[in-house]
């Protein structure tokens, strides 16, 4: 597998084989390792925080949420098979994290619930990614973050999705690829207060550039987003 799966799909589509298969890859452990110092970065400090990840896959970010200080881990992916492997994966004893089969627009938590809630890769593939975000606001405490990670919509990564989107690859005919005005839109709509957009992941999705590239990515996504096949916005409630 040499593209990025999705932590929410269509039934099928993508499993815990799939995830792991990527993530032993020599491309996707670079790309993983730089999505997550992003991320962790636009978390700002977890220490004492309570913090939900939606679409958590198999648990990846929440255990590196978690093991960045925060006080307790909510994960949440449709999946049942993604959540069952998340917890297979989470060390025992593990109080930090805990996981739970749900809908990103109808997150089973109450309001106020969360200091930072973060999304990955999911908006892309949700109908309602308004609904998403504004229930994703609802769980939040006043002052607290939301961190949105998504695929960029001009890049050569997402050239690569649509051509294999148009040859039959369901899950990428039907994706949302955004632009960063895209994603302040979406923020904006849940009214957020925008703090950053960035992006990652500049490089083509081939191993020999990534591999001299990557050093560099942080460096140019403070600049532009412009070609990044990821991208980042933080944002706050007011």
């Amino acid at each position: 597998m040499n593209d990025r799966a999705p932590p929410v799909a269509p039934a099928g589509q993508f499993g815990p084989v799939v995830y792991a298969t990527w993530r032993a890859s020599s491309l996707g452990e670079i790309v993983e390792a730089l999505e997550h110092r992003l991320l962790l970065r636009l978390a700002g400090d977890l220490q004492g925080r309570a913090v939900l990840d939606v679409g958590c896959g198999d648990g990846t970010l929440a255990r590196a949420l978690a093991g960045a200080g925060a006080a307790s881990v909510a994960g949440c992916d449709t999946d049942p098979r993604m959540i069952a492997r998340a917890a297979a994966r989470s060390v025992q004893p593990d109080t930090a994290v805990r996981y739970a089969v749900a809908d990103a627009t109808r997150l089973p938590f109450a309001d106020a619930s969360f200091d930072v809630v973060t999304v990955v890769t999911v908006l892309a593939f949700i109908a309602d990614a308004e609904g998403a975000v504004r229930e994703m606001a609802r769980v939040l405490r006043p002052g607290g973050r939301l961190v949105i990670g998504e695929l960029g919509k001009w890049s050569l990564w997402a050239a690569r999705r649509r051509v294999r989107g148009w040859l039959g690859a369901g899950i990428w005919r039907t994706a949302t690829f955004r632009t960063a005005a895209g994603l302040r839109a979406l923020a904006e709509a849940a009214r957020l207060d925008v703090e950053q957009v960035t992006g990652a992941i500049f490089f083509p999705p081939w191993l020999p550039l990534a591999r001299r590239l990557a050093p560099y990515d942080a460096a140019l996504g403070d600049r532009t987003t412009l070609g990044a096949a990821f991208l980042a916005m933080q944002c706050r409630k007011a």
